[in-house]
């Protein structure tokens, strides 16, 4: 799947914003139906920067709460934990809640024939209202969320996250506000530290008792389920969405690149590269669950979590059972915040980067524009702080960067492929590249990608659930609103294929003969190319004054 799916996309998207050396919209001038594309695509960043920034505001959250001698989610003995939380360590040694004789609560293991019994009544309630929690998972849910019971109950934002998001928008103003060239700057730290981080934690890992078994249990294959067709369609989506294309970013960040960049070799490398780090990450992550399993007894499938459960319920668990616990959280979480403000940084700098392209008036004002961005996004993300901010952002994370970007990918690869001609676009790529790319990308480009792209949009469809989290399942009206916002970034191919269409068309021109047109390209949509041949042609006069001054000086002497 990275192969068939995943390289073609990142070559497509390198090669064309290298190309174009435009924002996401103005570039699709290469087909000016299909502009549309290019305004999902900016709306599809739109939604990621307003939703992503609020968990990178977390992972600030948490390494600001590191700073300390005792952890606060190290116990049961904090104001906000409930009588459902059982720590780790006592329900390994004591194993006081695996017989009907004992109920843990706060660190208290309470005896049938020790307890008084109206309280062994009221705690016997409440065990079977409640599982068991750990600190760590109490500290995130009860503390830093304050989760709500569900989407009735939204609340208002709690100060703490808004100051956090707040801090992490200024960081992000901070890295653009120079431009593009301090973003290389700070890509170099963020892209990376965190390999440091990984080489390290997976050091510590690997000591660990259990951590073999974690291990094992990540790179042994369970053949039974590799015959489901849903488990290749997870890692196709997998795939996918770890390498970003379809956002405008790749599109974005490549359209500053010289000409004759070699676009090949960063599609490569970017490709295999995100590959070998999510199974490095992995290793470290197995280790993990793996020496978890085994301080609880428990098989690693039932420790295993995924989604914001690994990130800030099962790792802060582990780091207690460490030395130094508060080292080993600093350095997890500074990781996640250089991952994350890399992602956070290029998306915003997709937005930036469009609206620029599209407002010449406003290039002038590029930090009023970027400080407009990031306040629009900041003001969307407030309703990701709020009590009930958890089933928001996953409404977000379900919707807006889903079915989407597929289907976004699979118009990209028809466009630019059937409409404006595979076998042209390899042309303008020899160009770049000095060099004719294999024909095979072609047929990637024409069949296999969108074969598969449409397979795996259909699996997912056909594999639909309605949102949940944990145990609550969100109401009906709410997939209402995730397809509504899943349809602001696909409406806009239709919408703007039909408004060009009757927009550009003459008088008395005929509707078919207009639309031949309008998919024709604009001759001057390959930005990059112009100023290529403008800055050569400047040379070459450049050197034909110094020849004709040199030819005149020997004839004086």
């Amino acid at each position: 799947m990275l192969v068939l799916t995943g390289l073609p996309l990142v070559f497509l998207e390198l090669s064309f914003g290298q190309m174009g050396g435009q924002g996401v919209i103005p570039i699709w001038a290469v087909c000016p139906l299909f502009q549309g594309i290019g305004v999902g695509m900016f709306f599809v960043s739109t939604f990621i920067a307003s939703y992503y920034n609020v968990i990178v505001s977390w992972a600030l959250y948490y390494s600001a709460q590191s700073f300390t001698a005792n952890l606060p989610w190290m116990d049961c003995n904090n104001w906000w934990n409930s009588p459902a939380c059982e720590s780790s360590l006592t329900l390994v040694q004591m194993n006081c809640t695996s017989r009907d004789e004992g109920i843990l609560v706060n660190g208290t293991c309470h005896l049938r024939n020790t307890t008084d019994a109206s309280l062994w009544h009221v705690l016997s309630a409440q065990r079977n209202e409640t599982s068991p929690m750990s600190p760590s998972d109490e500290f995130f849910h009860r503390r830093v969320l304050d989760m709500s019971a569900g989407l009735d109950d939204v609340g208002a934002p709690r100060w703490e996250l808004v100051l956090s998001l707040l801090g992490c928008w200024v960081l992000v103003c901070l890295c653009l506000i120079k431009g593009v060239h301090s973003l290389g700057k700070v890509a170099y730290f963020t892209a990376l530290f965190p390999y440091v981080v990984l080489i390290i934690l997976l050091g510590r890992a690997v000591t660990l008792d259990g951590a073999v078994q974690g291990m094992l249990y990540y790179v042994i294959p369970d053949f039974a389920r590799l015959a489901h067709p849903k488990v290749w369609c997870d890692a196709a989506v997998q795939v996918f969405f770890s390498l970003s294309p379809c956002w405008g970013g790749l599109i974005t960040l490549s359209s500053y690149n010289k000409y004759r960049h070699n676009c090949l070799r960063d599609a490569l490398f970017v490709t295999f590269a995100d590959a070998l780090t999510s199974i490095l990450a992995g290793f470290v992550v197995f280790s993990i669950v793996g020496a978890m399993a085994h301080q609880l007894n428990r098989p690693v499938n039932e420790v295993a979590r995924d989604g914001a459960g690994l990130a800030f319920v099962l790792y802060p668990e582990l780091v207690t059972h460490l030395p130094i616990p508060p080292l080993w959280s600093v350095l997890f979480f500074v990781m996640l915040l250089t991952i994350g403000f890399g992602t956070q940084i290029s998306t915003v700098n997709t937005l930036l980067t469009c609206l620029n392209d599209m407002l010449p008036r406003w290039r002038a004002k590029k930090s009023s524009l970027l400080i407009g961005i990031s306040c629009f996004c900041f003001l969307v993300g407030l309703s990701c702080t709020t009590r009930g901010g958890i089933f928001v952002l996953q409404l977000f994370d379900d919707y807006a960067a889903t079915y989407s970007l597929l289907i976004l990918g699979l118009a990209e690869c028809l466009v630019l492929s059937w409409v404006y001609k595979g076998d042209r676009f390899l042309e303008h790529i020899e160009e770049m590249l000095e060099k004719r790319p294999s024909v095979v990308w072609k047929y990637l480009w024409r069949y296999i990608t969108p074969l598969l792209l449409a397979i795996v949009l259909v699996s997912t469809w056909m594999d639909f659930q309605p949102s949940s989290y944990g145990k609550y399942v969100f109401p009906t009206w709410t997939s209402v609103v995730g397809w509504f916002m899943c349809s602001v970034s696909v409406l806009p191919i239709p919408v703007v294929f039909v408004w060009k269409l009757f927009a550009g068309r003459e008088k008395e021109e005929p509707l078919v003969q207009a639309m031949k047109r309008l998919l024709r390209p604009d001759g001057e949509w390959r930005k990059n190319y112009l100023r290529f041949k403008q800055n050569q042609s400047e040379v070459n006069e450049l050197q034909l004054v110094d020849n004709s001054e040199e030819a005149q000086l020997e004839l004086k002497s």
